[in-house]
């Protein structure tokens, strides 16, 4: 697998969400597609183009973007001033004496507005720190599904590869009956070796259906990743046995700091203490400074008024948030030493796995298919000469079709732990150099 920086050469996307500026997230596309990309026929559909559809057009990418109109909103919010307060007082009017009626009344009309600028800012900060911790979500999102679509994409491929070779088992089955035919005519060999051979090209045919039925079901999932009822494309392209190079588990270890998942606690911490100073800034007196004009009605005079309300701070009323923000960030920081541990487990183990499917290819590529290969040739010129049975010949065809598909299976578990190395740590694999390919493998000896 290969991981290439994203967003180079995207369209641009009015969706916020879809075109971010705050990292650059780490696109999965596979050891075939390191190349400079050619134009393609339409029918034809590359891993990269698959997971740059995902990342344009994945449904749940698009409705979690609106997640961010709505987080801006809320930083716009903090950041409102308390509208000011008018205020009208009339006094001393329609009482007893020199105070009936108006003609005593004094009439004062006033503004008043509440001093918070340290309390503002600290809702302006909560607000935009919690924006940092939507932008890793959208990453961890974004990582997710860019290595979901490699998954499907590369189950596509073996799903391909396997149709690939059923055809080639089927006419290897269809030779078989003629041999057995032209014998049995002959009087070489008895009917009932006609009537397995004919059962065995049924098995076959039935395998073929199998997985015809497969791949169209694998595609349909490929192409609901960029939110498509529809197939638009008929095949996928790559090379299935065409390998990564791993790299070793302590390099991968020292990479394992960039997933997202840990940037989340990181950013959720800053947030978290965003929001205790938040708290603290609440828990001061807010001071309300008051001014305005009073009218005499006795003298027809007019004076200015001011003052000025300072609460006593003699409870403080937001100790329990103080202790649940603290607690919260304690929290934080102990589930991401979870999150590291469980991680690097992780790690460990799809490297080792990694390791053991990139043994056995080898192995059946190497050692297993061409011993078979030649036992097939040998098995049939013994056939042809009478000295072995159509049992043991047929015995000998199985497991070589056997290991041609257990060839395939290795190769899509290497793939997918290679695909789960890279979300895990964003470490590039480089493709191994290699010449053999599924269709030199599956070619009949």
């Amino acid at each position: 697998m290969i991981i290439f920086p994203l967003l180079t050469g995207l369209k641009p996307i009015r969706n916020r969400f879809l075109a971010p500026k705050s990292m650059l997230l780490l696109l999965l596309i596979g050891p075939f597609a390191n190349a400079v990309e050619q134009t393609k026929p339409a029918q034809v559909l590359s891993l990269q183009q698959a997971v740059t559809k995902t990342l344009e057009q994945n449904p749940k990418l698009i409705a979690f973007g609106y997640q961010f109109e709505a987080q801006a909103g809320r930083v716009q919010q903090a950041g409102l001033k308390p509208n000011p307060e008018l205020t009208l007082a009339v006094e001393d009017t329609f009482g007893s004496g020199e105070l009936t009626g108006m003609d005593s009344a004094e009439t004062t009309l006033g503004i008043s507005w509440v001093l918070e600028g340290q309390q503002r800012r600290g809702r302006v900060n909560a607000a935009q720190a919690r924006t940092s911790v939507l932008e890793v979500e959208r990453d961890i999102q974004r990582l997710d599904a860019s290595a979901n679509s490699a998954r499907l994409f590369m189950l596509a491929l073996a799903l391909q590869t396997r149709l690939q070779q059923a055809e080639q088992a089927i006419e290897f089955a269809r030779d078989v009956v003629k041999v057995i035919d032209q014998r049995v005519n002959v009087g070489n060999s008895p009917t009932a070796e006609r009537a397995r051979a004919k059962v065995e090209l049924s098995r076959r045919l039935l395998e073929h259906e199998d997985i015809e039925h497969e791949l169209l079901v694998a595609k349909r999932q490929l192409a609901a990743q960029w939110g498509s009822t529809q197939v638009e494309f008929t095949t996928v392209e790559g090379t299935l046995t065409q390998l990564p190079k791993v790299a070793g588990y302590s390099e991968l270890k020292t990479r394992l700091d960039l997933n997202p998942r840990l940037q989340y606690f990181v950013t959720s911490e800053r947030w978290e203490e965003s929001q205790l100073a938040l708290v603290k800034a609440q828990s001061k007196p807010q001071w309300r400074l008051s001014a305005g004009v009073k009218h005499l009605s006795a003298t027809d005079d007019q004076a200015l008024v001011a003052g000025i309300s300072v609460p006593l701070g003699v409870f403080d009323r937001q100790q329990g948030r103080v202790t649940e923000a603290r607690a919260l960030m304690a929290l934080n920081r102990a589930e991401r030493e979870a999150e590291q541990v469980q991680l690097d487990t992780a790690l460990y183990g799809t490297h080792q796995e990694l390791l053991h499917s990139l043994h056995i290819v080898n192995a059946y590529q190497n050692e297993i298919l061409p011993a078979l290969a030649t036992a097939l040739k040998e098995t049939r010129r013994a056939y042809d000469l009478g000295r072995y049975s159509f049992l043991e010949w047929q015995a000998v065809q199985r497991d070589y079709l056997d290991a041609q598909s257990t060839l395939v299976e290795a190769s899509l578990v290497a793939h997918l732990k290679a695909i789960e190395l890279e979300r895990l740590t964003g470490v590039a694999i480089t493709p191994a150099a290699t010449t053999s390919t599924i269709s030199n493998s599956i070619t009949n000896p």
